[in-house]
């Protein structure tokens, strides 16, 4: 570990590993939302590969707090008041996506569409990333959110609701978008966990 890594906030490497157990544990969702737009097609490895891919991830995490235990826990009066506004925020944005998604489901069970329920959610969540790329100041989250929405758009427009294959009867939106999403949000876990290494020290940057 480097002298310069010594004097990042142990805050810091320990808010990436919160980030990567959140991308893995949604993404995993997002997985078996596509893996039940299967109907049963792949199953049960599928669900086993995306369990596994989420341990992994996990580990990762984990292995950031454990190294960030070396790290000053010290954090001025400038950066404590920073990170209560950014907690505030967070919340806020957080609970509005949880409204959206609600309202979402809400609206398209009453008009009988359904089908567009993930299409949407998935904009939705594409949506909330680009405050918190600002707020968190990661510049990685505005291309999550920015290929969640066009994933979702993408599919909307060019693959059909339904696909038969063989005799399985495949939910295409939900698949594409499922599994779709959960590889963006996988992707970006991973892309966190070289981060906190970066301020780790633990590889160049």
């Amino acid at each position: 570990m480097t002298h310069a890594s010594s004097t990042i906030p142990r805050a810091a490497v320990r808010g990436s590993a919160v980030g990567i157990f959140f991308m893995a544990f949604f993404g995993t969702l997002w997985a078996y939302t596509g893996i039940m737009g299967l109907n049963g097609w792949g199953v049960p490895l599928l669900l086993i590969a995306a369990i596994t891919i989420c341990i992994v991830l996990f580990i990762c995490g984990v292995s950031l707090i454990r190294a960030s235990r070396e790290l000053t826990n010290q954090v001025s009066k400038t950066d404590f008041r920073r990170g209560n506004r950014t907690m505030f925020w967070f919340n806020i944005i957080f609970a509005a996506e949880g409204l959206a998604i609600f309202i979402t489901i809400a609206v398209c069970n009453a008009t009988r569409h359904s089908e567009l329920i993930p299409l949407i959610i998935a904009i939705i969540v594409g949506v909330h990333f680009l405050p918190l790329a600002h707020l968190f100041r990661v510049r990685i989250y505005y291309f999550t959110g920015t290929l969640l929405c066009l994933l979702a758009i993408i599919t909307l427009l060019f693959v059909p609701e339904k696909v038969t294959l063989g005799e399985y009867k495949i939910n295409a939106f939900m698949s594409v978008v499922g599994f779709g999403s959960a590889l963006i949000l996988w992707g970006t876990s991973l892309a966190i966990w070289l981060i906190g290494r970066r301020l780790l020290g633990i590889i160049p940057k």
